[in-house]
């Protein structure tokens, strides 16, 4: 991946890092202004974005430093260690959530100045939902877990804090003021679930999860529709390493086929795997036709087996 787009990639983590300020400032104001319990937790649900975006910024930063005598496959996975340290802080503030929410069910209190607090909880919200869809986006776009993980984490702060000013409006409505701490317990129910998620995926990525069943299928196709003059294609592994997706298989081609001609066929191949998944690293083992695991039949033309 080219320097610019690293850089770039970094710019938008450290914007996240602003933009969980100003969201952190108003969602602090809604809960000083009410002192609901709901509020309060989607406030720390915040203080934790902002330290994860932080976390992103330093892995997305590291991850861009070039390969070396002792990292000679780049440092990609720097990335993988922010989205684990996100969960792990969505895990910790969903526990101090519900340890407001149980003092809060025990002593419900009336809300002060609803209206105003739920108003600035409101603007604090479509911010997020505006940088959330441009974190995700770029994330996707640019092959970045860190970054994919900051806005998967900040579509979940949207989604509870919407679910929370709906249920602040009808505990108003009703007078039903253990309705606060409730939704706050729910708040930290499901962020309790998008941190285990984040954490399962991020070590998938450490442990060297083969891609998803869909891009494999895509790579298969590219391998079988750009190997011609091979015999086969077997043994076809990858692994997802940050935005580098490793692809290794052996290519088998006649034994009478000169090594310049097998280093074609490899090229070839190379390029369109390249164009098909951007960011790959291609390794192929040329074998002599002996090594095929499927033979020919007559005197049929054999496809590309993979």
């Amino acid at each position: 991946m080219q320097r610019p787009l690293l850089a770039s990639t970094a710019s938008f983590a450290a914007a996240s890092i602003a933009v969980g300020v100003v969201v952190l400032a108003l969602k602090l104001s809604a809960w000083w202004l009410t002192g609901s319990v709901a509020l309060y937790s989607d406030a720390l649900e915040t203080v934790v974005n902002i330290a994860a975006a932080f976390a992103a910024f330093v892995a997305i930063r590291f991850s861009a430093k070039p390969a070396d005598a002792n990292h000679p496959f780049g440092h990609h996975k720097a990335e993988y260690f922010s989205a684990v340290l996100e969960g792990v802080l969505i895990v910790i503030a969903a526990f101090s959530i519900l340890r407001a929410a149980w003092a809060g069910y025990l002593d419900p209190q009336p809300l002060e100045q609803p209206v105003a607090g739920l108003a600035i909880n409101l603007v604090a919200g479509i911010v997020n939902g505006v940088w959330c869809a441009v974190l995700i986006r770029e994330g996707r776009r640019r092959r970045s877990p860190a970054l994919t993980a900051d806005g998967v984490h900040l579509l979940t702060d949207v989604l509870t804090s919407a679910g929370v000013v709906a249920g602040l409006v009808l505990a108003l409505l009703t007078g039903w003021l253990i309705l606060d701490p409730i939704l706050a317990a729910l708040v930290a129910v499901n962020i309790l679930w998008q941190g285990w998620r984040l954490i399962r995926l991020s070590i998938g990525g450490l442990m060297d999860e083969a891609v998803a069943p869909e891009t494999l299928d895509r790579i298969r196709r590219v391998i079988a529709a750009n190997a011609a003059g091979a015999i086969e294609a077997h043994d076809v592994r990858t692994r997802q390493s940050g935005r580098r997706t490793f692809i290794e298989f052996h290519l088998v081609v006649p034994g009478t086929t000169t090594v310049s001609a097998s280093h074609d066929i490899c090229d070839r191949v190379e390029a369109a795997l390249r164009t098909e998944i951007p960011g790959a690293a291609v390794t192929i083992h040329v074998e002599p036709e002996a090594k095929a695991k499927h033979h020919r039949q007559g005197g049929e033309s054999i496809a590309i087996s993979v």
